[in-house]
């Protein structure tokens, strides 16, 4: 992350508003939106190739002025929330993207896109771990008053640490995590308060990322308070997350969750792991999807899957089932069948903030 850093000269962001995108004010940055297009111009300095003889390297240095402009590289990355429609991309490619060519003439410009939760790494690091998605669009105004909470978790690398936004329920709370609840009033007074909840057996890591968040991601106006586990405010915070519940107090799944692909869609049946930063939308309709948690191996079925597909997959996760079974006998994996829609929650909480499906964007 550090090294990626800094590397970038600059970068300029834009979001999409209406028709055309607009620069994103400062106080925004590191905040997404589901229904919402963003788009991140970035500089980078590329190493220069040294001279091979003294004479060319005196020109060089004489030169110096004309060379530092050769080796800025620019990256466009185009963001795109998952319930974010199609057009944010046409018009970034029919308008913004020929404004930037435009300013780097005979320049190779690389646009990298992206959907929400299948960034680029180069592209996380530039937040340093505050990366915050929202649910709605941007400046909406209906839900402006409802509490939210977001769940602060890291997915393999720590490069891959969101803070994303999911139904305000006690029930979804885990003592290995931690999670922001902001809590607006309806006051003159105060405009409301922003809690940091750190579960008792959390990362300390994450517990002081959780909180360097809750400061500076969230509106000065806002009250701040860290709540320990055990030690909740039942005046604000039970109330504002909607009461208490019964929550997981452990997440063993994340050590050994690990999601494969099974498909025939190169010409002869594969089966392929996804990265450990794998995600609801990682789940291929027309394919067998395999889900290791550590105790059962669930065999995902798509809605567009072939009887050939789900055939030989049957045979491959016997394989996986057998092969897991001699090299940990500890923990000996159950096999089990779950059709898209009809997941359980030992299925869905391996994937950060698991809601409904998206929808093919018009």
């Amino acid at each position: 992350m550090d090294e990626w850093n800094e590397d970038l000269e600059g970068m300029e962001s834009f979001v999409l508003e209406g028709r055309k995108f607009v620069r994103l004010p400062d106080e925004e940055f590191g905040h997404f939106h589901t229904h919402d297009c963003y788009v991140f111009l970035c500089r980078y300095w590329v190493p220069l190739e040294r001279a091979e003889d003294g004479a060319e390297e005196e020109e060089a240095a004489g030169e110096q002025d004309s060379q530092m402009e050769e080796d800025l590289q620019s990256v466009v990355y185009f963001w795109q929330g998952r319930e974010a429609s199609n057009m944010g991309w046409l018009t970034f490619t029919f308008s913004l993207q020929k404004k930037f060519e435009s300013l780097f003439p005979g320049k190779k410009m690389e646009v990298v896109r992206m959907t929400q939760q299948q960034e680029n790494l180069k592209f996380l690091s530039h937040f340093k771990r505050k990366f915050l998605i929202h649910r709605g669009k941007r400046r909406a105004t209906e839900n402006a008053l409802q509490p939210s909470l977001f769940h602060l978790r890291t997915n393999g690398s720590a490069l891959c640490t969101r803070s994303i936004q999911v139904n305000t329920d006690a029930g979804l709370l885990n003592s290995e995590f931690c999670y922001i609840l902001k809590v607006p009033f309806n006051s003159e007074d105060s405009p409301g308060i922003v809690y940091a909840w750190i579960g008792r057996a959390a990362d300390p890591d994450q517990a002081k990322l959780a909180e360097e968040i809750m400061n500076t991601m969230f509106s000065s106006d806002y009250s701040k308070q860290v709540v320990d586990e055990g030690e909740e405010p039942e005046n604000f915070f039970w109330v504002g997350i909607g009461g208490s519940k019964p929550y997981e107090e452990d997440a063993e799944y994340m050590k050994y969750a690990r999601l494969f692909r099974c498909s025939n869609e190169k010409g002869y049946f594969a089966v392929s792991e996804k990265c450990s930063d794998f995600c609801q939308d990682d789940l291929a309709d027309d394919d067998i999807m395999l889900l290791d948690n550590g105790q059962e191996v669930y065999m995902w079925v798509g809605t567009q899957t072939s009887q050939v597909e789900i055939k030989l997959s049957l045979k491959a996760v016997q394989v996986y089932i057998q092969n897991m079974r001699s090299k940990d006998t500890s923990r000996p994996r159950k096999l089990k069948l779950v059709r898209k829609g009809n997941e359980t929650l030992y299925f869905t909480r391996c994937f950060h903030a698991w809601g409904e499906f998206r929808k093919q964007c018009e």
